[in-house]
């Protein structure tokens, strides 16, 4: 079993991680899994950007407890490790079946697997917030060892605001990352440094030689000199390294996005170069980037297919001559069958993406779970000189199909005030849908073009190079939210 340099798989990372990676293969892996206290974690882009249905499904089954769920926890307390039987035991009688209790179900499940692929030397950094930290810090003392624990660091996140919180707590503002090592014998670590502050070297290096050379004595009168200081040595508390500015260019208006320094600290402290670096969760892939950055190997793992796509069009901008290998999306018809018989919101939202359309923001007017799959939005012109932002809606069929599909997405878009729908299917239309989608008539288009009101797309036809008909004037909501961004730093 091998993996290649610069691998994005798209799917479950559990089952990523038991098939396709290999033990003893990874020297850091970091992970940010969903918070509970983050809610909108389901929530991709917020402020006319898109959610994800596959991390929306991904939330619910982490915290929730599903029949999954109860798999889990059943194979947990069957297990090999009779510790984590014993633990996982002891947590659900106190814990009962609630979310938290799905949540350390889950996160077990995927920590013994990622200490497996951990190298002797590797290390482990789990993000999370206080609400779960103190159970997730027991959970890695049996998987890891406590003996192999290093430090509970604990991160800032900014300034304090009273905006944050009630009256009747202190305001919450930090993560918390749980660090361990596989091997306490074998580890690997360099010791980061942060620069002196202007105030710290007035105080501290009071001193100057003949040659004007800053100093500050020692124990025993020693002199050391601030050009030959590294810097101040890095503690387990951070509090120089803040949120994303929403202006800055890295950002990505991702609710979860770190900064690239939060990680660019973790990698340079963990790994030289060329090591290999692995994020399960990796979201919008700033811990990929900044692999790439400091010139590591890295893999990255996400359900998300609008995930996969943000990062795949993040790294291609930033590295166009990179070749970044996807993993898990259908090549063929064979293919996709196997995912929507795997994964049915996987499929639907691997289908969405070959046209380009986005799930619903999760606000009403976009038909947010109504039975709107996706929308592909674009601009009309509505009069002299003035434009309406319209929306076509998708719908994808996995299974068995028929005409009242087509019905139903008719009846949709006039709920919906959309000039039109696609019907994303798996097998073929029936002569019945295709008789039934023509009845639905023509959509003129800005009075000059006009486009059947609803279409029907096989993924055969897809993959024949088939695609529908669309007005020209389609709108990125992710486009429309940077070039606003930018406006906003001209003002």
């Amino acid at each position: 079993m091998s993996i290649k340099n610069r691998t994005l798989f798209f799917g479950d990372n559990l089952e990523v991680l038991e098939g396709k990676v290999p033990d003893s293969f990874f020297d850091l892996i970091y992970l940010d899994p969903p918070f509970n206290s983050n809610r909108n974690y389901n929530v991709l882009f917020k402020e006319g950007m898109v959610d994800s249905s596959a991390q929306i499904h991904a939330f619910e089954d982490t915290w929730e407890w599903t029949p999954s769920t109860d798999r889990l926890f059943k194979e947990l307390k069957q297990g090999d490790n009779p510790q984590i039987s014993m633990l996982i035991n002891s947590l659900h009688e106190f814990i009962k079946d609630t979310p938290m209790m799905a949540y350390l179900v889950n996160m077990t499940a995927r920590l013994i697997p990622l200490e497996r692929a951990l190298k002797k030397s590797g290390s482990i950094y789990l993000h999370c917030d206080p609400t779960a930290s103190h159970y997730l810090k027991i959970i890695m003392d049996i998987i890891f060892d406590k003996a192999n624990f290093r430090n509970e660091i604990i991160w800032e996140r900014g300034t304090a605001s009273g905006g944050k919180a009630g009256g009747d707590k202190f305001v919450p503002n930090h993560d918390t990352l749980l660090f361990y090592v596989k091997d306490r014998n074998q580890k690997k670590f360099n010791r980061q440094y942060i620069e002196y502050t202007k105030d710290y070297i007035d105080q501290r290096f009071k001193y100057a030689d003949e040659n004007g050379r800053k100093y500050r004595l020692q124990l025993g009168n020693r002199k050391q000199y601030l050009d030959e200081s590294k810097g101040k040595p890095v503690s387990d508390i951070w509090t120089d390294i803040f949120p994303i500015n929403p202006m800055a260019e890295e950002k990505l208006r991702y609710p979860t996005q770190k900064p690239e320094a939060l990680l660019e600290r973790i990698i340079k402290a963990s790994t030289n170069e060329g090591d290999w670096v692995l994020d399960p969760f990796c979201g919008c892939g700033t811990t990929v980037a900044a692999a790439e950055k400091l010139h590591r190997n890295w893999v990255g793992i996400d359900i998300s297919m609008q995930a996969i796509r943000v990062i795949d069009k993040r790294m291609r901008e930033h590295y166009p001559e990179r070749n970044i290998s996807i993993d898990g999306i259908p090549q063929d018809l064979e293919g996709a069958a196997k995912l929507a018989e795997r994964d049915k919101i996987a499929f639907q939202d691997w289908a969405i993406n070959l046209i380009d359309a986005r799930p619903p923001t999760g606000r009403s007017q976009w038909g947010a779970d109504r039975g709107v799959d996706g929308v592909i939005l674009y601009q009309e012109k509505m009069g002299f000189n003035n434009q309406k932002l319209r929306k076509v809606i998708v719908q994808v069929k996995g299974g068995n199909t028929g005409r009242g599909d087509v019905a139903k997405l008719k009846g949709d878009i006039e709920r919906e005030d959309a000039p039109m729908g696609v019907l994303i299917t798996l097998h073929e239309p029936t002569a019945e849908m295709k008789r039934e989608a023509s009845l639905a008539g023509e959509y003129k288009y800005n009075d000059t073009v006009s486009f059947p009101r609803i279409q029907i797309l096989s993924i055969k036809n897809w993959f024949d190079g088939r695609k529908p008909e669309l007005p020209k004037e389609i709108v990125n909501p992710f486009k429309m939210a940077r070039e606003k961004a930018d406006q906003y730093k001209l003002l």
